[in-house]
């Protein structure tokens, strides 16, 4: 992300010279023509030495550049949000624990082998036991690698049977198993809560897991999420771990003002 920050930075003030040249030589033909091979190193060389003495623009530029980008971002995933918000909340290819019928509901994509998604799974289990109003929906979305995907598979058929509160034990239990997950942790995890395990092998490679996952996944990627854990919350799109006073905060303003951000 910064060598490509970088490379913007000098196309950006090789442009700008070239821009002010033209703009100063416009009448005369010279400069309506295409620059020649000597001027744009000629332009270059001003913009390197100008760059060399003052080496702070370059960073100014880049930071600029990332708040740029970090405005479009949010605003193309709030996009996202608007038109998919649906289907992101009360699909029923997914998992929802808390309370079903609540006020606010939190979304939250995560991958069994994320050390993220471990860290957070403190937060979003406090948020559930203070706040019983608050509804929490999970989406599988295992980008880890083949031991994620079949994790996934498994939590997906291991939903379709279990009860919320059942489902929410068997997620707690997996997400807290130290070391690599992958089927047989999460096999272990489904046995330990209760689940039918003829059933639960067999609805692992069924069409309905096929497509819950690739729902999660097309989802994920109209809202541009490249990373877990991602969340949901209003309007409100965030890739990465949250702490936890932040997302009580967003709950809070939602109840408020009915924005994540008030």
């Amino acid at each position: 992300m910064r060598c490509r920050a970088k490379e913007n930075a000098m196309s950006f003030f090789i442009s700008l010279a070239a821009g002010a040249c033209l703009a100063l030589g416009a009448a005369t033909p010279l400069f309506a023509e295409e620059l020649s091979g000597k001027q744009k190193v000629e332009i270059e060389k001003v913009v390197h030495d100008y760059l060399i003495a003052n080496p702070e623009v370059v960073r100014e530029a880049i930071d600029e550049l990332g708040k740029r980008e970090k405005v479009a971002e949010a605003a193309t995933r709030e996009k996202a949000v608007g038109q998919h918000g649906d289907k992101i909340v009360n699909s029923p290819n997914q998992a929802v624990v808390g309370n079903p019928s609540g006020d606010v509901t939190l979304v939250e994509f995560f991958d069994y082998n994320c050390g993220y998604c471990k860290q957070s799974m403190a937060s979003v289990a406090k948020l559930i036991e203070a706040d019983p109003k608050l509804r929490v929906v999970l989406k599988d979305f295992p980008i880890l690698g083949p031991d994620s995907v079949e994790a996934a598979q498994v939590a997906t058929a291991a939903r379709m049977q279990l009860d919320s509160q059942k489902f929410w034990e068997f997620h707690r239990k997996l997400l807290t198993t130290r070391g690599h997950i992958g089927k047989q942790q999460a096999l272990a995890a489904a046995k330990d809560v209760g689940a039918d395990m003829p059933r639960l092998e067999k609805d692992m490679s069924s069409a309905e897991t096929k497509a819950a996952l690739k729902e999660v996944a097309t989802l994920a990627d109209e809202l541009r999420f490249d990373g877990t854990p991602a969340w949901v919350i209003g309007k409100e799109a965030i890739v990465g771990g949250v702490p936890y006073a932040q997302l009580k905060a967003k709950i809070e303003n939602m109840r408020k003002c009915g924005k994540s951000v008030c």
